[in-house]
């Protein structure tokens, strides 16, 4: 599933997540083991896929989905599940579709999420499992203790990830001071924030199924992917080939489709960043950062102000190069400001030899 249909999905089961009404009319569904079949959204390609059934066109509420779930047919809803729109439905799909199930509800709700936008739910009578089809693709919902579990497993995950990439990122910065960065160094680094950013993605998934059972969770997780973005785009800032806000939002999403072996290799992450002699590099080959990061660190340093040391310098090592004399000559920086950045870096290097 790419980037754009997990963010659907992960849209589309907040919908369903306990303490909604959704959830809880399929929850009355579930424990009178009736079955269901619910259509929500896309009404103008869902229609004329309905067949017989019933107008409905009346407010949502969890007792009239229960209710109505009692027909054999499909309940139709709109976009935000505020009203029910048709009860008891015939739904007639394009029959040629591809399908992996073998139950005749399950079939016609992959192929209706196959040949819709429509996000559709299916509910087994016997087995008593909810289904959630969009494009094609199928989730089942679990049981609160299980998403749970779940949830708290990948907090785990994430927070050993997170603890990682720190130690990366430290190691980093003590190499950029030192002028030893390696490819390798960076394609390592880059590795962690996506594994980072890969394992807070799972978790924000079980959030959403979680609703408001996944209060908790949440503050947990945004405590632990704190400033990681900030972090991610600096570093490849400062790095990249072009450092632009744009350029650098399209090598995240490149980075991004990477499988986890090819985040391994420095080669194809030099050619992501759009460094010369690509196919040629090997993971001992020295690279410079522009400073960007490190000069973020700096309490009180404005972004334009950084910007301009980084224009005026190059990379971290002509920053680290210049008296704070050559400092006040830049536009906008002034003795103070100068002696405030030689202070900063100097502590900033202390701290990362520990």
């Amino acid at each position: 599933m790419g980037q754009h249909e997990e963010a659907r999905m992960r849209a589309e089961l907040e919908k369903v997540a306990p303490g909604t009404p959704l959830r809880e009319g399929l929850d009355y569904i579930i424990a009178a083991r009736t079955g269901a079949l619910i259509v929500i959204g896309d009404q103008r390609a869902v229609e004329p896929l309905c067949n017989g059934g019933f107008t409905i066109d009346t407010d949502f509420s969890a007792q009239r989905l229960f209710e109505l779930a009692k027909m054999d047919g499909a309940i139709i809803l709109d976009e935000d599940c505020s009203h029910i729109l048709r009860a008891n439905v015939h739904l007639v799909p394009d029959a040629e579709l591809p399908t992996t199930e073998t139950g005749m509800r399950h079939r016609t709700a992959e192929r209706v999420s196959r040949q819709t936008q429509a996000l559709v739910i299916s509910i087994s009578q016997r087995r008593e499992v909810v289904s959630l089809y969009l494009h094609g693709t199928r989730v089942i919902l679990d049981q609160i203790e299980v998403l749970l579990a779940k949830a708290n497993q990948a907090l785990q995950t994430l927070q050993r990830y997170r603890s990682r990439l720190d130690q990366t990122l430290d190691r980093l910065t003590e190499l950029e001071f030192d002028d030893l960065v390696t490819l390798g160094d960076v394609a390592e680094v880059i590795a962690r924030f996506e594994m980072v950013n890969r394992a807070a993605s799972e978790v924000s998934r079980h959030i959403a199924e979680l609703g408001t059972e996944g209060r908790l969770v949440r503050m947990q997780a945004d405590e632990l992917a704190a400033n990681v973005d900030e972090e991610y785009l600096l570093v490849l800032r400062d790095y990249a080939l072009d450092s632009g806000p744009r350029k650098v939002g399209t090598i995240r999403n490149r980075i991004a489709a990477l499988t986890t072996e090819q985040l391994l290799e420095p080669t194809t992450v030099a050619h992501v960043l759009g460094l010369s002699g690509a196919d040629s590099q090997s993971d001992d080959d020295h690279v410079r950062p522009r400073g960007l990061r490190v000069l973020r660190r700096i309490p009180m340093l404005p972004a334009s102000v950084i910007a301009r040391i980084v224009e005026r310098y190059g990379t971290l090592q002509g920053v680290l190069t210049a008296t704070v004399a050559d400092l006040d000559e830049v536009d906008g920086i002034g003795e103070r400001r100068a002696i405030a950045i030689a202070g900063g870096l100097s502590r900033i290097k202390e701290h990362v030899r520990g």
